[in-house]
C-alpha cells in the first residue's frame, strides 16, 4: 500500500520550476472526464426543446465554447493540486507566442463562424456569391463553409471571407429570384411584335413563374440595335443559368420563325486618298 502511495506521490520534474506527480495526472484525467459528462448533459437538456435550425446554431457555438471550458477547468485543477501554473506559462511563453501567430487566421475563421451562425447571415441551402464564386451552401462549420457550385465542384471557403468580402445572398429574401435576358433587334423590326414574341417565350418556359408575370422592357436605342430585356422569375436560382440558356434558345428560334433580325455591329470605313493623288500629280 505504501508503495502505491509512493508511486502516486513521486515527483516528476520538467525543468527547474515545473513539478507534478502521477496523482495529479490521475486527478486531471478524472476532472476532464466528469467535465465532459457535465457538458454533454447540459447540451442534451438545452437542445431538447429547440427547433432544428436553432439546434444546429447552438451546437456549433457550444462546440467552440467547450474548448474554453476545458482550458479553464484544466488550469484550475493544476492550481489546486499544486502544479505551478505560472511556471508553465513562463516556460512556454515563446512557444505560445509562435503558436498564437500561426493560429491567427485559424482563430479569425472560428470567430467569423460564430458571427455567421449567430446573426444568420448565411443559411444552409442559400445560394451565395463571394469573390466571383457562387454556389449553394451545403454546411457551415466553425472554421469553413462548404459550398457546391452549379458544376458540382466543392468550394471550401474560410469563414473570415464572409466578414472581409462583399457577400451576395441570392436567396436572402426568399427562394424566388428575378432574372433577365437582354437582346437587340434591328431598327426595322416591329417593336410591339418583338415584345409579344418575348412574352410568349417567357410564359412558355415551364421553369418561369406565372406570378409575378414576365415583363418586357425596351431599355435603350443602341448604335446598331433596339435593346430589349425580358424579365422573369424562377424559384430555383441555382439553375438560373440553365433556364436563361433555354430562354435564349427559344428567343433565337422564335425570331428566326418571325424574320426578326438580331443585328451585328457594323462600321463604315472611309479611306482618304488625297495624299496619294497629290503625290502622283
Amino acid at each position: 500500500m505504501n508503495k502505491i502511495k509512493d508511486f502516486f506521490n513521486y515527483p516528476i520534474h520538467l525543468g527547474d520550476n515545473i513539478e507534478f506527480t502521477a496523482k495529479a495526472i490521475v486527478i486531471l484525467l478524472l476532472v476532464f472526464f466528469f467535465t465532459r459528462l457535465f457538458l454533454k448533459l447540459v447540451k442534451r437538456i438545452i437542445i431538447k426543446n429547440l427547433s432544428e435550425n436553432a439546434k444546429y446554431r447552438f451546437e456549433s457555438i457550444f462546440t467552440f465554447f467547450n474548448y474554453f471550458i476545458y482550458i479553464i477547468v484544466i488550469l484550475a485543477t493544476f492550481d489546486n493540486i499544486g502544479v505551478n501554473v505560472t511556471a508553465i506559462f513562463a516556460a512556454s511563453a515563446a512557444l505560445l507566442v509562435g503558436v498564437g501567430l500561426a493560429l491567427q487566421t485559424f482563430i479569425q475563421d472560428i470567430i467569423s463562424g460564430i458571427f455567421i451562425i449567430a446573426d444568420q447571415a448565411v443559411h444552409v441551402g442559400d445560394i451565395i456569391e463571394i469573390e466571383g464564386q457562387s454556389g449553394k451552401v451545403e454546411s457551415i462549420a466553425l472554421r469553413t463553409t462548404r459550398v457546391v457550385t452549379v458544376n458540382n465542384k466543392v468550394l471550401i471557403i474560410p469563414n473570415h471571407k464572409f466578414l472581409t468580402s462583399i457577400l451576395y445572398n441570392w436567396t436572402e429574401n426568399g427562394i424566388i429570384t428575378r432574372e433577365f435576358i437582354q437582346v437587340g433587334v434591328s431598327y426595322a423590326s416591329d417593336v410591339e411584335h418583338v415584345r409579344a414574341l418575348l412574352l410568349q417565350v417567357g410564359n412558355d418556359h415551364r421553369a418561369v413563374l406565372n406570378t409575378p408575370k414576365p415583363v418586357v422592357m425596351l431599355t435603350d436605342f443602341g448604335d446598331n440595335a433596339v435593346i430589349f430585356r425580358l424579365y422573369f422569375s424562377i424559384n430555383n436560382s441555382f439553375r438560373a443559368e440553365k433556364v436563361k440558356s433555354d430562354v435564349r434558345f427559344s428567343i433565337w428560334k422564335s425570331f428566326q420563325e418571325n424574320n426578326i433580325e438580331i443585328p451585328f455591329p457594323q462600321r463604315q470605313v472611309w479611306i482618304n486618298h488625297s495624299k496619294e493623288i497629290s503625290a502622283n500629280g
